[in-house]
């Protein structure tokens, strides 16, 4: 079963589950089982089994408002260069632990929301990822151990400020203007995926496939990212691991291929769904 955040055609902002095309509201505005998805998460209310959709209506999908997968994670914690072809077309060395930077959750969007292209950069960039969300209290854990912490996955797209990033060591400026971190639109439980290294990752722009790689490829596997996170931060449930993005961003092109207003965004991860965000330029 997937699930997902979003606002219903009366205007309350609500969670559910999504089958076939309809979202069927469990939040307060419809079955009630909890006030968010990141509450259902942590009180472990997305068991199948007690999870009954006959008596609530069907929202077709057209008509809702996605929000974030998570609207409020308290942390949002990116991992950068971790794939080898990225690394490849960045120039960067290997390194013998995770690049980590932050992203506020003030700066997220949902799947069909606007992505805003700063007024200040001629250096907008996407980078399509996979984003863990977290599902019990997470501090030290081992590698062997991160799997249980977990509560699922859902696709990210890590808009990037490209000259803002790049502007020092840090990156953290880049990652962080309004309206450019999508997440959604589902979010799948892990102990629903059955080949999570098989799944594929792609990012689409305006149709054209410019990422395209499987979750195996992680340099950083997904237990030794939570390890790692988790031996310097305690996460809660809804926190958010966002894993890497493969090599084809925009900027390692040759000729470098920047997005521009009116670009419809994709990116694409199995079952996950498609997260679909279109460009829009900044007025001054």
């Amino acid at each position: 079963m997937r699930f997902a955040s979003f606002t219903t055609p009366d205007g309350s902002d609500t969670w559910g589950a999504a089958v076939d095309g309809a979202l069927y509201d469990l939040g307060p505005s419809g079955a009630n089982l909890a006030d968010s998805l990141k509450d259902a998460i942590a009180e472990g209310l997305l068991d199948h089994e007690r999870i009954s959709l006959q008596t609530l209506p069907a929202i077709p999908e057209r008509e809702v408002a996605f929000l974030p997968v998570i609207p409020d994670p308290a942390k949002i914690l990116c991992i950068g260069v971790n794939y080898k072809t990225h690394r490849e077309e960045t120039g960067r060395a290997e390194v013998s632990a995770p690049t980590v930077f932050t992203r506020f959750a003030d700066t997220l969007i949902g799947h069909d929301q606007p992505t805003i292209r700063p007024a200040t950069t001629e250096q907008f960039d996407f980078e399509g990822e996979l984003a863990i969300i977290i599902g019990s209290p997470a501090h030290k854990v081992s590698e062997s151990d991160a799997w249980g912490h977990i509560a699922g996955i859902a696709a990210f797209n890590d808009f990037s400020v490209r000259d803002w990033q790049r502007a020092t060591t840090q990156w953290t400026p880049g990652k962080n203007f309004p309206a450019t971190g999508a997440f959604g639109p589902y979010f799948v439980p892990v102990a629903d995926v059955d080949d999570f290294d098989g799944l594929r990752l792609e990012t689409r722009v305006n149709g054209e496939t410019r990422q395209s790689a499987l979750l195996g490829d992680l340099i950083f596997t997904v237990p030794q990212l939570v390890a790692h996170v988790t031996g310097f931060t305690a996460l809660r449930p809804g926190d958010v691991i966002v894993t890497g993005t493969p090599g084809g961003v925009g900027l390692f092109s040759d000729p470098p291929r920047m997005l521009i207003d009116g670009d419809v965004v994709e990116v694409e991860i199995g079952e996950l769904g498609v997260l679909r965000n279109v460009v829009q330029q900044e007025r001054d």
